[in-house]
């Protein structure tokens, strides 16, 4: 593990932990996916500045971690990643259909590495919805297929890792609705 990826480790773990942040259905530290996250990166690509922000990914979003804090601590290669990897929209821009749509807008835009990492997040984000949420995952999964649209540009193999979830999640759905 390179230096950088070491210290985004250790700073997403410092920032996730310091408002005691968890997964919404297992209750397990929150550090658990970006963890999950990065190590779906590094499988494809040894790319410190990825992997670092594979680790990073949620940061900006979920904390009091700031974009500013983010670029002193690891450079502007590593903050602007970051900053493609965090959603722009806000509760005031409407309602979630429009705030997801504002929010493909900004990954569209966003670098192929930071593509590569949104595509990682989906995976782990995907992995278990259909049997702990079923009602959400109708929701999630069709949100998610409009999202892999700009997200072509990520890994191949991670972005077929994805569509192949959510075509499962869906067979699974179908079933448990019979």
């Amino acid at each position: 593990m390179s230096d950088v990826v070491r210290k985004a480790a250790e700073f997403a773990q410092a920032a996730h932990a310091s408002i005691d942040q968890r997964r919404k259905y297992t209750n397990e530290p929150y550090i658990v996916h970006p963890q999950a996250v990065a190590e779906t990166v590094a499988s494809v690509t040894d790319d410190p500045a990825t992997i670092a922000a594979a680790w990073l990914h949620d940061v900006v979003e979920d904390t009091p971690v700031t974009l500013a804090q983010i670029t002193e601590e690891f450079g502007s290669d590593i903050a602007d990643l970051v900053s493609d990897l965090t959603n722009t929209s806000t509760p005031a821009d409407g309602n979630r259909e429009r705030r997801k749509a504002i929010d493909r807008q900004h990954t569209e835009r966003a670098d192929p590495r930071a593509k590569t990492v949104k595509l990682a997040d989906l995976i782990d984000n995907l992995s278990n919805i259909a049997t702990t949420d079923p009602q959400f995952a109708k929701v999630y999964f069709s949100e998610k297929e409009l999202q892999l649209q700009v997200l072509t540009q990520g890994h191949t193999d991670l972005l077929h890792k994805v569509q192949d979830i959510i075509r499962d999640g869906w067979k699974q759905i179908a079933n448990t609705d019979t």
